[in-house]
């Protein structure tokens, strides 16, 4: 009696695994958009356009509503300071994700596939689990911000805006069945509306532009200063995102690049261009967020606005210009869902990455916002606009904790010639992204310790 194919293991019929992994390569996550978009084309700028998107998916991330409370909090009390901490944390990103595209491109497999294939099976598994941990955690600020932006701009109660975020699954698998492009168009135009609000916000409120320019500049303050530490460190945990090297190494492969040394060494001067001028625009918006908050709160002693909905009450009243709240509220809500699509490409790709377990798209979409909605909505039942805000706080904590599971496995495979081959980091890149993969650790162990402290005060 034949075996089903799903049980068939023969070493005659099962392909080789390349040099330096264990398996062969397991089929592409997101299976139904590998290599689906053409790059041949002529000219330089043409081959530009032809693997742009990627980058933009993975800067959704970087600016998802997880990332405005830590910078209206920093711009609000210590001005434009802390602006020189989004350009590193956004320096960071773009070294990080320049590294999980090249993983992708060169070997086939995500970050996911590849932690699967190199640790053993248990280590694969917390892996896995704490990296659901993390989607799940971004999830809910995605829930927390979209349904903050629903009652700010419609009345529509905070439980309510929570359980409608559970229906935008539909959203997100309909576009994927329309084809990849056309999701990536939707993520570029939501961009578009949350930068478009925001350079509105920036003309109004009229900032300081030597102070802006000057907060660009590092200052030995930040280290000296404890509290200013403290927001310093919540920056840059909220804005580099585990889930999105995950994400980057797969979606990457939607192009159908050529599988030869030329053109993957193209292919990755491509990706890495995409998503440094993707990443360019999220450094735009949260530096914005930030100079809008110095500008209009610290200016006028209003040095306690941490939370999104005190911002968009005084917005108004403070500049003096009729729509300011409403347009803050149409950034946030613009956020949060082109969140909500990036967020769901990352979960599939994380589950059958290292489970190679493959499940209907809409069922995982609703396992992972049920474990983001649960908590949201008992919290803003029982507690009400403070409590939303606090476990916003909450989930970019956990975040934190996960970042380094991903941070360290990446630059390793990276920098492993037998893997990566003649695409392995140099010996000063490799020094770069370990002295990164520190610093991010050392930085998200302090915040995590003071966190604790607080809590436990």
């Amino acid at each position: 009696m034949a075996l089903p194919n799903s049980e068939v293991d023969s070493v005659d019929s099962a392909p080789a695994a390349e040099p330096g992994w264990r398996r062969a390569r397991l089929a592409p996550s997101l299976a139904e958009v590998h290599r689906s978009v053409e790059v041949h084309g002529a000219g330089w700028f043409r081959k530009l356009l032809a693997f742009a998107g990627p980058g933009y998916l993975v800067a959704v991330g970087y600016m998802d509503p997880g990332n405005w409370a830590t910078d209206l909090a920093g711009g609000s009390r210590f001005g434009y300071t802390l602006l020189s901490v989004i350009l590193l944390s956004n320096l960071m990103a773009v070294l990080l994700q320049g590294l999980a595209s090249k993983l992708g491109i060169v070997t086939g497999r995500d970050l996911a596939q590849a932690c699967r294939d190199h640790y053993s099976r248990q280590t694969g598994l917390v892996l896995w689990v704490l990296c659901e941990l993390a989607i799940a955690a971004c999830d809910l600020a995605e829930v927390i911000g979209t349904a903050i932006a629903l009652n700010l701009l419609f009345g529509i109660s905070l439980p309510v805006g929570i359980a409608i975020t559970a229906f935008d699954v539909m959203i997100v698998l309909l576009l994927q069945n329309k084809g990849f492009r056309l999701l990536e168009a939707m993520v570029i135009a939501l961009i578009a509306v949350v930068g478009g609000c925001f350079l509105f916000e920036l003309v109004i409120s009229r900032p300081d532009l030597g102070a802006v320019a000057r907060g660009f500049v590092p200052t030995s303050e930040i280290v000296k200063n404890p509290e200013m530490l403290y927001i310093a460190i919540g920056i840059l945990g909220a804005t580099v995102m585990p889930h999105n090297l995950y994400l980057h190494s797969s979606i990457v492969q939607t192009r159908k690049y050529a599988e030869n040394t030329e053109g993957k060494r193209e292919a990755v001067r491509f990706a890495f261009l995409d998503s440094t001028i993707a990443l360019t625009f999220a450094l735009f918006i949260n530096a914005a967020i930030l100079i809008v908050a110095a500008a209009t709160f610290h200016r006028t002693g209003n040095t306690q606005v941490a939370e999104i909905q005190d911002a968009y009450k005084l917005l108004t009243p403070l500049l003096g210009v009729g729509g300011a709240s409403a347009v803050f509220a149409l950034a946030l809500l613009a956020s949060g869902q082109n969140s909500t699509l990036t967020g769901t490409l990352a979960g599939q790709i994380v589950m059958e990455g290292f489970l190679n377990l493959r499940i209907r798209p809409w069922l995982r979409r609703l396992i992972t916002r049920a474990i983001a909605i649960v908590p949201a909505a008992i919290v803003a039942i029982v507690y009400g606009e403070s409590g939303t805000a606090k476990l916003l706080i909450f989930s970019q904590v956990i975040l934190s904790l996960q970042l380094s599971f991903a941070v360290f496995p990446l630059v390793q495979f990276t920098s492993d010639r037998v893997k990566m081959g003649e695409f392995a980091n140099s010996l000063p890149l490799r020094v770069a992204a370990y002295s990164v993969a520190s610093i991010i650790a050392a930085l998200n162990v302090w915040l995590l310790v003071q966190t604790i402290g607080g809590w436990i005060a």
